[in-house]
């Protein structure tokens, strides 16, 4: 596979600086990494990480309200930015005459973004909007919320990315910017150069308009709350007014990303739920015909997070009769290693997504940025499918035995609602 070049430095203000030239096509994408997803936000202040990445395009000392997405728009480019568990991250990608000009917006707003009342107000309330919508008043929008406050007792992963409605009303406006002091500084944060560049001017750039934001005067809080080992199986039964069917979602506690495990438990993840194919899907939609829906997949983040398994019920057919079946089909996969095709589709899986997943510059910088902040070490973009690629049947089957356990299980039972509930 095609190697993606990699160079990194340190800033003396402790921003990390990774470059990967490309001269293939006359474009470039500008990432900036904040490792601040929603696991470090403080008790009470959840949402904060998903809230800045609207107040970003909000304005800053010499970028007026808005004006980033024009200045991006009027280059012809596009933008745009995504919060997850452990980084809230935004990107540019213009035509490469217009680096320059990023970089001296991301800098811009990382060292005076306007963090006013106005522009706190209104993008609360466009939050709130998106959890109504997403979240509230979506059928079977509040699975996660459920299945991650019952499986976290002390991890942050408890909650989500969109917060609490409580959490994000009661928020003032001198929280936010103690957050945004707090966590939105140069050596929190990783800047990413992927595209038609010439690397020692985009350095010299990145050190003209970074280099002189300060760093934070006091450490970045990164408490350490790891979740005590699951000892027995959690249980919650669930009914939601929008749900028409009945469902059932198990998550399993697995290893975090770059552990060892997580590229045998990512392969046993395709066999397992990797499309119509897969074996979940193949057996309770096509075989047994008790659902409409069955499926899975594994979030590998920072810390240890869950495998999911799930299936959404046909009429007639209860969430408990799920839970078995799903339970079933990972059995099949401890009692006895996956066949050679199925482990050989998997590494094609693997391969093609390696491959297609990093075609344009922006993929590529998304693969750069992970690694670097969540691996430690950007060259690890390069080394991954190589993991993938040596994993064993056995591996496969060793990790599904270890970690795919009902007493490292959290079951979410849901039912619709009764009729007038």
């Amino acid at each position: 596979m095609l190697q993606i070049p990699v160079e990194h430095m340190t800033l003396a203000n402790g921003l990390r600086v990774v470059i990967s030239p490309d001269r293939s096509a006359p474009v470039v994408t500008v990432g900036v990494y904040y490792q601040i997803g929603f696991r470090l936000e403080p008790f009470g202040r959840s949402g904060f990480a998903h809230l800045f990445e609207h107040m970003m395009f909000q304005g800053s000392e010499n970028a007026g309200k808005m004006e980033h997405i024009k200045q991006v728009n009027a280059s012809g480019g596009v933008l745009n930015g995504t919060t997850n568990y452990d980084i809230t991250n935004y990107f540019e990608t213009v035509p490469s005459n217009a680096l320059e000009r990023m970089l001296w917006l991301e800098a811009d707003r990382m060292g005076s973004l306007n963090v006013d009342d106005d522009n706190f107000k209104s993008e609360r309330e466009v939050v709130k909007e998106e959890r109504r919508l997403r979240i509230d008043n979506r059928p079977y929008g509040l699975i996660q919320e459920d299945l991650y406050a019952a499986a976290f007792q002390v991890h942050p992963y408890h909650h989500t990315t969109i917060g609490s409605m409580e959490d994000l009303n009661k928020a003032t406006v001198a929280d936010v910017r103690q957050f945004h002091d707090t966590y939105y500084k140069p050596n929190n944060a990783t800047l990413v150069i992927v595209g038609d560049f010439r690397p020692a001017e985009a350095l010299a750039w990145a050190k003209k308009y970074f280099e002189g934001i300060p760093a934070s005067t006091a450490p970045i809080p990164r408490p350490a709350q790891p979740e005590p080992p699951q000892t027995q199986q959690q249980v919650v039964n669930k009914s939601y007014s929008n749900t028409p069917l009945p469902a059932v979602v198990i998550g399993y506690k697995m290893p975090a990303r770059y552990a060892p495990d997580s590229y045998p438990l990512d392969m046993a993840s395709n066999i397992l739920a990797g499309g119509e194919s897969s074996r979940l899907y193949q057996e309770l939609v096509y075989k047994e015909r008790i659902a409409v829906e069955a499926g899975g997949f594994g979030y590998f983040t920072e810390d240890p997070n869950l495998f999911w398994a799930f299936s959404i019920m046909n009429q007639g057919h209860t969430a408990a009769e799920g839970e078995q079946a799903v339970v079933n089909v990972l059995d099949e996969l401890k009692a006895k290693p996956p066949e050679a095709k199925e482990l050989e589709k998997a590494k094609n899986q693997e391969i093609s997504g390696a491959i297609l997943g990093r075609e344009t510059d922006q993929e590529k910088g998304d693969a750069v940025g992970g690694a670097a902040v969540l691996g430690k070490d950007p060259n690890l973009v390069n080394t991954e499918l190589d993991r993938y690629l040596k994993v064993t049947a056995d591996d496969v089957q060793r990790v599904a035995r270890q970690y795919l356990t009902k007493q490292q299980s959290t079951v979410l039972l849901i039912s619709p609602a009764e009729p007038g509930k």
